[in-house]
């Protein structure tokens, strides 16, 4: 088995509590087929898509309520036992990994949109609704969810890692836009946190608390999020560069001049060779930047017009529209798809996933030094960034069963790390902590900073039964 990560920290928590058979009991009598012990499901529900590997749960409790949630974790903290929520388990930083055993609480049957509030521009959802189905659900309405972050994330999971993706530049992050939330605590009580009020002086905001939690201070249940016009207009483009060097200098001169792109994402041409390969395209194998405009038709003609012209003065090319559903559809899964379509480049390979985020001004410091550093070590990788608030991904493309090759993508990531730390940036733009930044948290927020989240975790949750293990070690 692989070990789950370089963190020393880590490894010394590596530890399966026991589950007692009464539990199991108690559960299975509360959910009958809705808890099972079956090896195939528990393992299904030990592993997300990040490179790690760990002893799947005891059991899979599939919840369908509020309710169901806050029984299986009273029961759960009754018997010390950790509880781990599961949604679609997209997860990249081993977030649903049972380092130390216990009940994975999948709440994706809980996908219920429960009020759409279409005059407030808010809409409340169970945990268990993705990003796919709540756009479906308000569509009739002319507004929209716009945090986009690839995958059909569930609205509990992105709420809980703090989620952002492609959009962010404009519309910002899960941390702007989730409203309100129904929780579930480690004591299995259900608490309300926030409004439908745009704004709120009432007390601590135990809604920002939670959003970013990871797990491991409750289990989200319900989401109040916003929702924004859809746009008169949406145009995207794409276009190549000679270098990413020119590429990330457009982005910069594009975000400082002030000009609301609503997208900005960079691919690097080993990106665009995997996506063309995976999705059947034929974009030119350089560099470039997919780039979408919200607005009015006059406004978005304008935007793409100023983008146009800044592209053009650092030598780009192959300046394309894509102003139907079906072209910008097409465009964005090939992005999205991304992913997927570096996996497939090299068959039985695992990700080693990459999150940093630096100011927009430090971008290309950060960004060119990092793939110097990539392309000299000889290990495959992908490049992806949401460049225009200063985020983007490597994915260095190991196999499993070379421990050489993990150690050198580790040892790539580590260097990168530090480098966007140094320059003022954070080591997760949008992933989270989960099992493999612990390490990196301490080093970017202080040892008392990390003391203090401790403390918290301790008074909310004084077991340590709501997804231990991750973000810090107690």
């Amino acid at each position: 088995m692989n070990p789950l990560a370089t963190s020393s920290a880590l490894q010394a928590d590596i530890q399966q509590r026991a589950v007692p058979a009464a539990l199991i009991d108690a559960l299975k009598k509360r959910f009958a087929e809705r808890c099972t012990t079956a090896l195939v499901v528990r393992e299904q529900h030990g592993r997300d898509e990040s490179s790690f590997e760990a002893p799947p749960p005891a059991a899979v409790v599939f919840a369908e309520s509020t309710a169901d949630v806050a029984f299986t974790v009273k029961m759960a903290s009754d018997h010390g036992v950790p509880v781990i929520p599961f949604g679609v388990g997209t997860s990249l930083e081993g977030h649903l990994l049972a380092v130390q055993g216990g009940i994975s609480l999948d709440v994706g049957r809980m996908n219920q949109v429960l009020s759409i509030n279409a005059e407030d521009l808010t809409v409340t959802v169970q945990a268990g609704v993705t990003r796919k189905q709540l756009n479906e659900a308000v569509k009739s309405t002319g507004l929209f969810f716009p945090i986009d972050p690839g995958a059909d994330a569930t609205l509990g999971g992105m709420s809980a890692t703090r989620a952002s993706g492609t959009n962010a530049v404009r519309y910002g992050t899960m941390r702007e836009n989730v409203l309100a939330l129904e929780v579930v605590t480690a004591q299995g009580e259900i608490i309300h946190t926030g409004t439908r009020a745009k704004k709120s002086a009432a007390g601590y905001d135990l809604t920002r608390l939670l959003v970013g939690s990871e797990g491991t201070l409750g289990v989200i249940t319900e989401v109040t999020v916003k929702l924004y016009p859809l746009p008169e207009a949406i145009s995207a483009a794409i276009c190549s560069f000679p270098s990413i060097e020119a590429a990330v200098r457009t982005t910069i001169q594009i975000i400082q001049m002030g000009i609301p792109i609503a997208r900005v994402e960079l691919i690097d041409a080993n990106t665009v060779r995997m996506v063309n390969n995976y999705a059947k395209l034929g974009l030119r194998e350089e560099p470039l930047l997919l780039m979408e405009f919200h607005g009015s038709p006059a406004s978005v003609k304008e935007q793409a017009e100023m983008v146009q012209e800044i592209a053009s003065e650092s030598g780009s090319h192959a300046f394309e529209w894509a102003t139907t559903p079906e072209e910008r559809t097409r465009l964005w899964t090939a992005r999205h798809n991304a992913y997927f379509a570096a996996i497939q480049s090299k068959p039985g390979c695992r990700a080693i996933s990459t999150d940093t985020c630096v100011p927009i001004s430090r971008l290309a410091d950060c960004l060119l030094d990092s793939v110097a550093e990539a392309d000299a070590s000889g290990i495959p990788y992908f490049l992806v960034g949401h460049v225009g608030d200063g985020n983007f991904h490597f994915g260095y493309l190991i196999d499993p069963k070379q421990p050489e090759e993990r150690n050198i993508a580790e040892k790539l990531n580590h260097a990168l790390v530090a480098r966007a730390l140094a320059l003022d940036g954070t080591c997760s733009g949008e992933h989270g902590v989960g099992l493999h930044k612990m390490d990196f948290l301490v080093t970017e927020t202080g040892a008392g900073a990390v003391d203090m989240m401790r403390s918290i975790k301790k008074a909310l949750d004084p077991k340590n039964i709501m997804n231990p293990g991750k973000i810090f070690i107690l």
